[in-house]
């Protein structure tokens, strides 16, 4: 059961869809159709509305940053044209042929050639996605080490509100889009994941698991809010998630 529900938090008028169902636990999203709240059946108004207002901080920032994103527009792929890789400019070069590939540019950075044929926006989130598993996979490794954890399984994401997402049935799943950032970023959404791995929640006890293997962690935090507006959107990926 669902129904429109309207709030002030921090005096900031926000839109709401109530969804009420057998369930156990809230949970609050945003997608693109807004913010939404699910919660148990029996749920007064009262409850919801403590819930969100003890989320509120971060579902306003949720919804500016879904909103900043709305604006960036879809990547052209051109010849020519550059975007972010691991913080650094990407130059892509079109071709006829049917080969993508990836070599060195004459200014010591890269550059991605894509074929004329078919759609290059797709073969450029192709090339993108497996460029960014394997380099994902290590950083994971990494930070399992330095927790004495075994590696767990690690997929891409394309979630539209999460960089990354963690679970003790199916690993680790992280954002393509994170391959843009610098790489101390990305390392922050991955300290960030492998942490839920000793505490699935966000309690002190997490948050002392994330200083433990990313002492900075506040100031990536912020500076993956600020940079997540500005990346990218290439075709039909979507707009990405919100920080963590």
């Amino acid at each position: 059961m669902e129904q429109a529900h309207a709030m002030v938090i921090d005096g900031t008028p926000v839109d709401l869809v109530l969804r009420r169902s057998a369930r156990r636990s809230f949970a609050l999203q945003i997608d693109h159709r807004g913010a939404r709240v699910a919660v148990p059946l029996r749920t007064s108004l009262g409850e919801i509305e403590r819930f969100v207002h003890s989320h509120g901080r971060w579902l306003l920032d949720r919804l500016k940053a879904s909103a900043e994103a709305a604006r960036v527009p879809v990547l052209e792929v051109a010849d020519g044209v550059q975007l972010p890789l691991f913080g650094r400019p990407l130059s892509l070069r079109l071709h006829e042929g049917g080969r993508t590939q990836w070599r060195a540019a004459v200014d010591g950075g890269e550059e991605l050639v894509l074929p004329l044929d078919g759609d290059p926006s797709r073969a450029l989130l192709r090339a993108l996605q497996a460029r960014a598993l394997p380099w994902y996979r290590g950083r994971v490794e990494e930070y399992c080490h330095r927790l004495g954890l075994k590696q767990p399984s690690v997929r891409l994401s394309n979630a539209v509100t999460r960089w990354g997402s963690c679970s003790s049935r199916s690993g680790i799943r992280l954002h393509w889009r994170l391959i843009h950032l610098q790489p101390g970023l990305i390392d922050y959404v991955v300290a960030h994941e492998v942490a839920h791995l000793i505490e699935m929640n966000h309690s002190p006890r997490f948050w002392a698991v994330v200083e433990h293997i990313y002492p900075d962690w506040r100031a990536a935090r912020s500076a993956l809010r600020a940079a997540a507006p500005t990346l990218p959107v290439i075709g039909a990926s979507g707009h990405g998630a919100a920080a963590r």
